[in-house]
């Protein structure tokens, strides 16, 4: 039998060099390790012969909710005595041999890996998402680890995640999209270790695409028995001005040792660079702070330090400190911790929207899903960062959530990148909208998932409020209202210093009282109540939490263009005019509209910036007639299927909501949030294409999104008139344009002077293929990715944007191809597959150079009748 770390707390205590004032001393062993724990895991679909209904929600409740313990006011859960579930299991066991399940990396989801099967709904996204999977790893401590403490964290597990470690269950937790931390160091053997998690996600449980498995990144946590508690440090800048800034720092000691102990803490203040990286020596060192946290106890201590001439965090100027917080035994620091933050100042006021620095700054905002479109839920940096750049590109400067707290790292790209962030905590409360869903875990776990959310993320300056719930059922019943204040108690008991929302689609929650259970009240889809909210509840801050749900297809155009919000559909698509929209939602303009008419609306969050896996409204359902299609051999085949089946079977997997498409590619709808978000932008996009060589003669309506205020159209030279924008409205209409052959051409005035232009023209026939890459160069740490882009074109170079050619990518070279995509919501072609038709002409190919390769990377793209295309990408060292 091994020797279990716990007798030798006292002999092998890690320590480290005691921190230099300037930050620069290296420490010979850290004395806080967080190591990435994601390569090299043991993957399993299915659960273990012996399980039955023994690791069910039901049985293995006792068992979790110990793991709160540290996130519920009341007296925590104990843990039942005896053997826990699953302690027996053949999967739990270290000496179980799992050298027959697939090896993976994480983060990991399942789903996406999976064929689209029309027979799942598509609601969310007609992937094998559900059922149970394991995973395991096994892993080696060292002498250096003797006396440490061990935990494991793991960020998000996609769900009702449960930990053994060599055969001995540690705990877990039912909500996919909580992070959480287990101590191991009970379980912990010398040597070889084991662990084994189990998933389980019930059918009927999201009404969006969740994805299955560990889904996001896992830590291994190694510490000295008297260090920083997990929570780590609160930071608060109570006081700021031009000259200074005031910081208290917040931390919690614990000694997780059988003596007490006698130890100082000293915190830092460092400047970070855009990187992240600390830069020079400390700006402040505390005085520091002498403690004797006794044995197994947690003692508190506040830092108060200042920064003269603070640099403010905002979203034009995302500047950020880092506070280091050292505990030192005797003349060894033996605990490093580090928060980086932000110095700003923001309100929300009921008549003048939101201020940030004393500025007032209007919320351009957009919902957005976890999913990373054809990468699922498994949670990537350059992906999340490649989506945010697209919409600063917009000019769209804050992020809500949606419905969920996102991936740690999701917060940290807002922080450095300069978004606002509503972090949202939940789409359900007790009243559920799916069998499966959150309602099922509410009155167990609502208080730890809203604390743990709140601990883990009230450092990131970009968070400026909490969403404590999504169009939650409990909106218009007065009965439920002491919810709603709880969880906001809870909220401010974490974090006194931001505001509590709601996002709520029910009219009567504006003036039955549940407005008065948040600080900050959300309409979604509401412009028409705006000022009556105000005018009934002027000390409320309002704003737009959930806005337009207009829908679109990229490159896809109906006729004749009708301006009711219900039309616009062509087979499984929907007409890129933007004026469409679901019954209770409204194309961009109409929100407009609200806001400019009622300037204290604090701004919106858009649904959606890019589309998302699952939710394909209008086409969520079966349906039994549709009125257009592209083909008459569309039309017949439809009818066959109606005939035969009594209705249509809808292939759509993914939204139609988005701004940005499931590929990335950027549909017109971008540039009228642009010319709206950037007004000192000079821009001007005109839609539709010009490609309609069989509408040559008939009515084809022109529209123009433009930052000028008025515009004049030209078709092949010849004047089509000059037009201003009236007031409350933001596009330019030319309703009557025939269609000829040649080019589209629009001038754009500021002021009356030439403000923008921009053209389409009516392109030859497809030739060949283009492939543009959004960087030359990434790095070969098995993580980073390259997106490029294959265009259809002439042999001018133009995009034939009516082409469905079949593409063939192919890599040579020490790279791979890990998705392609292009944006059309009814393809149910595997994101895996390396052949893929392009939609409206354009596809998409994700590279990733293989971990520790270096060298060129080549993608080579091939159609029947098109002159092929490579592309070189080269691969590095991080």
């Amino acid at each position: 039998m091994k020797k279990s770390l716990l007798p030798r707390l006292a002999l092998f205590v890690s320590l480290a060099q005691s921190i230099t004032p300037d930050h620069l001393a290296a420490a010979e062993s850290p004395p806080r390790e967080r190591i990435l724990f994601t390569k090299d895991w043991r993957f399993h679909k299915g659960d273990s012969d012996g399980a039955g209904d023994s690791l069910k929600y039901g049985k293995l409740k006792p068992w979790l909710l110990p793991t709160a313990g540290d996130f519920v006011s009341a007296p925590p859960a104990k843990r039942p005595d005896g053997e826990a579930p699953g302690e027996k299991l053949d999967f739990t066991q270290a000496a179980f041999d799992d050298s027959q399940w697939r090896s993976l990396d994480l983060p990991h989801d399942w789903g996406i890996e999976g064929a689209f099967d029309q027979a799942l709904p598509g609601e969310t996204g007609k992937l094998p998402w559900f059922g149970v999977a394991w995973y395991r790893k096994s892993f080696d401590l060292t002498a250096a680890d003797h006396g440490r403490r061990i935990s494991l964290e793991i960020d998000g597990a996609m769900a009702y995640s449960a930990v053994w470690c060599n055969g001995r269950f540690v705990g877990g937790w039912p909500y996919g999209y909580a992070s959480y931390r287990l101590d191991l160091t009970p379980y912990l053997e010398d040597g070889a270790n084991s662990l084994a998690i189990r998933l389980d996600n019930p059918e009927q449980s999201s009404r969006w695409y969740p994805g299955g498995g560990i889904y996001r990144n896992v830590w291994l946590v190694k510490t000295s028995p008297v260090h920083v508690e997990p929570s780590g440090t609160v930071v608060t800048t109570p006081e700021i001005s031009p000259e200074s800034a005031a910081v208290e720092v917040l931390s919690k000691i614990t000694n997780q040792s059988s003596e007490p102990a006698k130890v100082r803490v000293v915190t830092q203040i460092f400047k970070l660079s855009a990187a992240g990286v600390a830069e020079g020596s400390a700006l402040f060192n505390s005085t520091p702070a002498a403690l004797e946290v006794p044995a197994g106890g947690i003692l508190p201590t506040t830092a108060k330090l200042k920064i003269a001439k603070p640099k403010l965090w905002s979203p034009s100027s995302p500047e950020r400190y880092m506070a280091v917080t050292s505990v030192q035994q005797g003349n060894k620091t033996v605990d490093r911790f580090e928060t980086p933050f932000g110095v700003r100042s923001f309100e929300f006021t009921a008549d003048d929207g939101f201020h940030l620095n004393g500025k007032r700054v209007p919320l351009k905002g957009v919902c957005l899903h976890h999913d990373l479109g054809a990468l699922g839920a498994a949670f990537n940096v350059r992906a999340a960062t490649r989506q945010l750049e697209m919409l600063q590109e917009m000019g769209c400067n804050a992020i809500r959530t949606s419905h969920n707290p996102p991936a740690p790292e999701f917060l940290d790209l807002c922080d450095r990148m300069g978004f606002l962030v509503m972090d949202e905590f939940s789409d359900t409360w007790t009243r559920a909208k799916k069998p499966n869903g959150y309602a099922k875990l509410f009155n167990d776990w609502s208080e730890a998932d809203v604390r743990a959310m709140v601990r883990r993320d009230r450092n990131h300056p970009s968070i400026v409020f909490w969403s404590i719930g999504n169009e939650i059922g409990e909106q218009e019943d007065p009965k439920y209202f002491p919810i709603a204040e709880k969880l906001r108690a809870i909220v401010h008991e974490e974090d006194p210093t931001r505001r509590v929302t709601a996002g709520c689609d029910r009219p009567r929650a504006g003036s039955n009282g549940f407005q008065k259970t948040v600080d900050v009240f959300g309409y979604n889809y509401k412009p028409m109540l705006y000022a009556k909210f105000h005018s009934e509840n002027p000390g409320i801050p309002l704003y737009g939490s959930e806005t337009s749900s207009a829908i679109s297809s990229r490159g896809e155009y109906v006729f004749p263009v009708s301006n009711n919000k219900a039309d616009g559909k062509i087979g499984f698509q929907m007409s890129s005019y933007d004026l469409y929209a679901p019954g209770w939602a409204m194309p961009p303009d109409t929100e407009f509209k609200g806001q400019d008419e009622n300037p204290f609306v604090a701004g919106e969050f858009v649904w959606t910036g890019f589309d998302y896996i699952g939710e394909p409204t209008p086409y969520n359902d079966d349906v039994t007639v549709l009125t257009n299609f592209h083909t008459p051999e569309e039309k017949a085949k439809a009818e066959e299927e109606i005939k035969a089946l009594g209705k249509l079977k809808v292939p759509s997997r993914s939204s139609y909501f988005g701004i940005i498409d499931l590929a990335g590619f950027k549909k017109d709808r971008f540039y009228l949030y642009q010319a709206r978000w950037r007004p000192e932008l000079p821009m001007a996009h005109i839609l539709p294409h010009w490609n309609w060589q069989d509408r040559v003669g008939e009515i084809t309506p022109v529209h123009v999104y433009t930052s000028g205020d008025e515009a004049e159209l030209f078709l092949n030279g010849q004047s089509l008139g000059r037009k201003k924008k009236g007031k409350f409205e933001y596009r330019i209409r030319w309703d009557d344009v025939k269609y000829a052959p040649g080019e589209l051409k629009v001038v754009a005035y500021k002021d009356g002077k030439p403000w923008a232009t921009s053209s389409v023209k009516t392109t030859g026939s497809a030739a060949k293929l283009i492939l543009t890459p959004d960087r030359a160069k990434i790095t070969t740490d098995g993580n980073d990715l390259c997106f490029v882009t294959a265009t259809v074109a002439d042999n001018d170079g133009l995009m034939v944007p009516r082409s469905h050619p079949q593409v063939k990518f192919e890599i040579t070279g020490p790279g791979e191809i890990v998705a392609t995509d292009n944006g059309d919501a009814t393809d149910l072609t595997s994101f895996k597959s390396t052949d893929r038709a392009a939609f409206n002409g354009l596809a998409l190919a994700i590279v990733r150079a293989k971990p520790g390769s270096s060298g060129p990377i080549t993608l080579r793209v091939t159609a029947e009748g098109l002159a092929p295309a490579e592309v070189i990408v080269n691969g590095g060292k991080p």
